[in-house]
């Protein structure tokens, strides 16, 4: 079996994958989410990760590769030590070199790309071909954009809609921390509607815009989505082609092989 994990700022989601010889399959046969806690040890990461394989009837002496994608570098040791220690495993990890063979622009600094974003876009490019702009809605909203070359051209990064909300409760006296979903109508009778409607229809203004514009800029064939909050998202956002929950995971897969598999 093949583990791959995707460390993000608020979750790591990790996906379990088949294996047949080198090949690994897609379509993950697990995927599990725990909270990023930044002090936690690789012993208690592993105590989490044992735990669900158990309960989920799987046995970790089967997995065979590691591989990861992380946007929180405090934990790449520990992940490194947890692998080393829990499944005799060397971790492989995505990044500016690690990309699979992402081409890039000449003049984007490749260094300060996060390797989620890396692997979104490997997995768009794979599976669509180019002109793909990828929107991942996690702890940040990201805008990944492929070109009809396959050239990893940019994007564009906002927060995303929990740390407006978190930020809202944070920095005013009066204004309380509010579940994010889709509010009735645009105009509140209650501080809580207000703020939803503002966080909600606001937010899908902004990624209409980010849109609107990316299309001026490039030839979009395809938009798609990804993350946790995509599906709140996908109903006001027409030019959103399809949600694909894994398309991370699936990217991390792909660059595996194309890195070390083949």
């Amino acid at each position: 079996m093949f583990l791959a994990l995707d460390i993000g700022n608020t979750n790591i989601t990790v996906g379990l994958f088949k294996m047949d010889g080198r090949n690994i399959l897609d379509n993950p046969l697990k995927v599990w989410r725990m909270s990023t806690v930044k002090v936690q040890t690789s012993d208690e990461y592993a105590t989490m990760l044992m735990d669900m394989f158990f309960y989920n009837g799987f046995d970790s002496k089967d997995v065979k590769h590691i591989a990861i994608a992380s946007v929180v570098p405090s934990l790449n040791v520990v992940f490194e030590e947890m692998a080393k220690k829990y499944f005799n495993k060397k971790v492989f990890f995505v990044n500016h070199k690690n990309s699979g063979g992402l081409k890039f622009i000449s003049f984007l600094d490749k260094k300060e790309l996060g390797a989620d974003r890396i692997a979104d876009a490997v997995a768009a490019y794979v599976m669509y071909g180019g002109g793909c702009v990828i929107i991942d809605f996690g702890t940040a909203t990201t805008f990944d954009c492929i070109d009809s070359k396959g050239r990893y051209l940019g994007g564009a990064i906002a927060p995303g809609p929990l740390i407006s909300a978190q930020s809202l409760s944070l920095k005013t006296a009066q204004l309380p921390q509010v579940e994010l979903k889709k509010p009735l109508k645009a105009i509140g009778t209650t501080t809580v509607e207000c703020i939803q409607a503002g966080l909600y229809f606001g937010y899908v203004g902004l990624v209409k815009e980010i849109i609107k514009r990316t299309k001026k800029e490039m030839k979009v064939n395809h938009i798609i989505a990804t993350g946790g909050l995509a599906s709140l998202m996908l109903n006001e956002i027409d030019e959103i082609e399809v949600i694909l929950p894994n398309l991370t995971l699936e990217g991390i897969r792909i660059i595996w092989k194309k890195e070390i598999g083949d």
